[in-house]
């Protein structure tokens, strides 16, 4: 089942210009991946580039027989956002095929079990990449040492960075 998936992992910050560039970037990658028979599509939920993959996902499901499930790092995860965005949030999640917890609130390892857990579920791996460190740059670092089909999206030279220990 881990060949026809694909996790999606990349940075909360996210420009609308950048958005922008890679709302057609994520489409056309979805597409590909679908053409070679990946349907499944995992999402972590953060602000930023996991919504916005998410989002496409769910767009996309109208023209493709894809579907999105939702690993989340704990329950609580958007209770402390602003409106606007706990709002997509909400759609999304009524929206998901499935939703996955980590733990119920947050706690100190939450977000690297949600991280583990999509490179676990899938074969490949569409990411937004623009800095060596954080939860972003380890996720693809997992992710390429487990194997998965890195897809890089908008990145600084993905080819010159290290993501190595």
């Amino acid at each position: 089942m881990r060949k026809n998936a694909c996790c999606f992992t990349g940075h909360r910050a996210l420009s609308a210009a950048d958005a922008e560039v890679l709302r057609p970037a994520l489409r056309a990658e979805i597409l590909r991946l679908a053409q070679r028979g990946v349907y499944r599509f995992y999402a972590g939920g953060a602000r930023g580039f996991d919504m916005l993959a998410a989002e496409t996902v769910l767009e996309m499901r109208k023209e493709l027989p894809v579907e999105l499930h939702l690993i989340l790092p704990c329950r609580d995860q958007a209770a402390k956002w602003p409106g606007n965005l706990r709002q997509r949030y909400d759609r999304i999640l009524r929206a998901a095929d499935s939703v996955v917890y980590m733990a119920d609130t947050y706690d100190e390892t939450c977000m690297r079990r949600r991280n583990d857990a999509l490179i676990n579920a899938a074969a490949h791996c569409i990411c937004y990449l623009q800095r060596e460190t954080g939860g972003t740059a380890y996720t693809v670092r997992q992710a390429r040492r487990a194997g998965l089909e890195i897809i890089h999206l908008l990145t600084t030279a993905p080819e010159q960075m290290m993501l190595e220990d």
